[in-house]
């Protein structure tokens, strides 16, 4: 319920401020145009927001064969919160190391 408030109050917020500022630009008829644009961009965020994010980071979905120790920890977690089972995908690195917290040495500038 709380993450449902949540989003709520942000995608509320985006469309206030898209009013406000096709307000400021064109009036009545550019706040009109903009409460338009922001049912538009709220309803696409929220109902393909899972899709955006995967095509932002180019995640490759893939199949329980692929990756059979993956999909038995998800299936593990979500059966353990009683959540049905999720898509799986795996981003693809392309030769860049993941960063590990903490990772370095002492004279290293940002250790704390």
């Amino acid at each position: 319920m709380y993450n449902t408030m949540r989003t709520v109050v942000l995608l509320g917020g985006l469309t206030a401020l898209l009013i406000f500022i096709g307000g400021a630009v064109g009036g009545e008829s550019g706040m009109i145009i903009a409460l338009i644009l922001a049912g538009i961009m709220n309803i696409g965020s929220y109902w393909y927001s899972d899709r955006i994010v995967l095509g932002m980071y180019r995640a490759q979905p893939i199949e329980e064969r692929e990756a059979p120790e993956l999909y038995a920890i998800v299936r593990n977690l979500s059966q353990a919160a009683g959540l049905p089972m999720p898509r799986v995908a795996i981003i693809p690195q392309e030769g860049r190391p993941t960063p590990l917290p903490r990772a370095g040495t002492r004279n290293t500038p940002w250790w704390p």
